[in-house]
């Protein structure tokens, strides 16, 4: 169609607009892609080096992880639960092991690609006797929370996660990137291209600057763990 600029949102989308501009060059600005270096998007976060920048939506998994041990300190054993075919995933994973070797934590990894796989993953997880639940912004999981929140409810093991959208369907708790303030980032981004001629192989990632600090009240109180201070209850919208 001819269009001045593409905004894809997420890594499988990115991907895709990335392949059909190699030719024409059209500028790409994507939204919320977590690990664009790795996912093979752009250079490196500085310097894009092509038609394509954006911004990320990657979490701060060490804060996690210390939220985690600030709700319960004899914290010994995480449950690391997600899709390992998603980018989104890779680098928090790889950051969640970090920490816990660091802190004398052992880990029990389980994957799944489908909601049946999930609950699999996270039945052998409760069968494991983790002491909690660790899943980045994973939209697999994301999916499957639904089906799986009452598992680790009833087995008394929080499921931190890395956005609100979790927590809103049933997780515990949410830490992650506020997504309005992301869209408003790339918007500034695309008005700077189409309005100002910013090139986009050097115009850095952006990421949001404030992070959102959701739990989920009922699930909070079934497992009977109080909230540190900071984070406020999920409400839908």
């Amino acid at each position: 169609d001819g269009v001045d600029i593409i905004i894809p949102i997420a890594t499988p989308t990115a991907l895709i607009a990335q392949s059909v501009t190699e030719d024409n060059q059209i500028p790409v600005v994507f939204s919320a892609v977590t690990d664009p270096v790795s996912a093979g998007l752009v250079a490196s976060m500085d310097a894009p080096g092509a038609n394509i920048t954006g911004t990320s939506d990657a979490i701060d998994t060490d804060a996690i992880m210390k939220l985690i041990l600030k709700a319960n300190s004899k914290t010994k054993k995480l449950g690391l639960l997600y899709d390992k075919s998603q980018d989104s995933s890779k680098q928090a994973i790889a950051d969640a092991k970090k920490f816990c070797k660091e802190n004398g934590i052992s880990v029990v990894e389980k994957t799944g690609t489908t909601n049946d796989e999930v609950a699999l993953a996270a039945d052998a997880l409760v069968a494991a006797k983790v002491d909690a639940v660790f899943t980045p912004t994973d939209n697999t999981i994301m999916k499957a929370e639904l089906a799986i929140y009452e598992k680790f409810v009833n087995a008394k093991i929080p499921h931190y996660t890395g956005a609100d959208s979790f927590a809103l369907n049933g997780a515990f708790a949410g830490y992650g990137v506020n997504y309005k303030e992301l869209g408003v980032e790339t918007a500034d981004m695309v008005a700077d291209i189409l309005v100002n001629g910013a090139d986009p192989a050097t115009m850095e990632i952006k990421t949001a600057e404030n992070v959102t600090k959701k739990y989920n009240k009922t699930i909070c109180d079934a497992l009977g763990i109080t909230i540190p201070d900071g984070y406020e209850a999920i409400t839908e919208e």
